[in-house]
């Protein structure tokens, strides 16, 4: 059950109207890595875990939560900067804000060229946020990633908030208002906030690595194949021990040969790891009997109920308990 509080999370604000900038921002309200995707990524992804994680159904179900109220504070900051947009629809009353940007038919003439740059403003929303990315493309599911997989899910919300992060680091780089910029900056701050809660809750996952359950074939999990021409370049990605799986590194210089050689890699013998086939086939039965084993327990038997409602549990026994006994 959700509860709308009609005060936004933080304070936002504008000084002054800026269609331009209204567009850009529509990119975190309806765009792929906006605060719609978001909500609905983390919120998508926590049913699949109500029984098995429960905490993580918990962190989950409050960030998503948290990022709708961060979609009505861009939503109400986009409204804000469009302020005047739909009066001069409608009619241009004197005493407005809008009518000191119009006072010259120049004047008027520029800002509908801003507006219209993005002319849903105009024909669609009559001067009020879209369900859009910043050129007019409507928002879809096909944003949202939810695999099902708690490993899986965690690195593509830190992906996730990575880019929210970083398209809010741009859009400050297009506003002169401090009360924007203002607000940006929260926003992007939660995004840093948020990528730190699911990194700390993949922490307490193991293992972790690789995401799933089944492990890499040992033969090709430290190969780097050395595939361009030019400056050759080297660093912990191809030298030294992988920083997972900790095995060395083994660098193929000539590909092409290597594959010939090895019948296109199916005769290639694992090299610089402790792994090996029955290692690995034993790894993955053990694990996979013990996420299967985690689910039949969290899952209930029989009728399925999805809430306890403890509030009216205590409610019926305190009324149990009033109640006088008959003699």
């Amino acid at each position: 059950m959700f509860y709308h509080a009609k005060e936004l999370q933080f304070n936002a604000r504008v000084s002054k109207p800026d269609p331009r900038f209204a567009r850009l921002l529509l990119e975190q309200f309806g765009g792929g890595n906006g605060e719609l995707k978001a909500a609905m990524q983390y919120f998508t992804q926590a049913f699949g875990f109500k029984h098995t994680h429960p905490d993580k159904y918990d962190l989950l179900m409050d960030i998503a939560t948290e990022e709708f109220s961060h979609l009505e504070i861009v939503g109400a900051t986009i409204q804000m900067l469009l302020k005047g947009v739909s009066g001069e629809l409608k009619d241009i009353a004197d005493g407005e804000e809008i009518t000191s940007l119009l006072d010259e038919k120049s004047k008027k003439e520029t800002y509908i060229h801003e507006a219209l740059t993005n002319p849903q403003f105009f024909v669609l929303s009559g001067g009020g946020p879209t369900v859009t990315d910043s050129n007019g493309h409507p928002w879809s599911g096909s944003f949202v990633n939810a695999n099902g997989d708690l490993t899986v899910d965690l690195r593509s919300n830190m992906g996730a908030e990575s880019r929210a992060k970083i398209v809010y680091e741009y859009l400050m780089q297009f506003t002169d208002d401090a009360y924007v910029k203002e607000t940006l900056r929260f926003l992007m701050t939660r995004e840093v906030a948020h990528f730190q809660m699911f990194e700390a809750a993949l922490s307490t996952i193991t293992p972790n690595f690789p995401p799933g359950i089944l492990e890499s074939d040992p033969r090709h999990s430290n190969t780097y194949f050395n595939l361009s021409k030019g400056m050759e370049a080297t660093g912990p990605w191809n030298k030294g021990i992988s920083p997972e799986l900790r095995e060395e590194w083994q660098v193929i210089e000539d590909p092409l040969k290597h594959v010939i050689e090895t019948n296109g890699l199916t005769e290639r013998m694992a090299e610089g790891t402790e792994r090996t086939e029955k290692t690995v086939a034993d790894n993955n039965k053990k694990l996979a009997k013990e996420r299967s084993s985690e689910i039949k327990a969290a899952i209930p038997e029989g009728e399925c109920q999805w809430s306890e409602y403890p509030e009216k549990t205590r409610a019926i026994k305190k009324t149990k308990k009033e109640k006088p006994e008959t003699v």
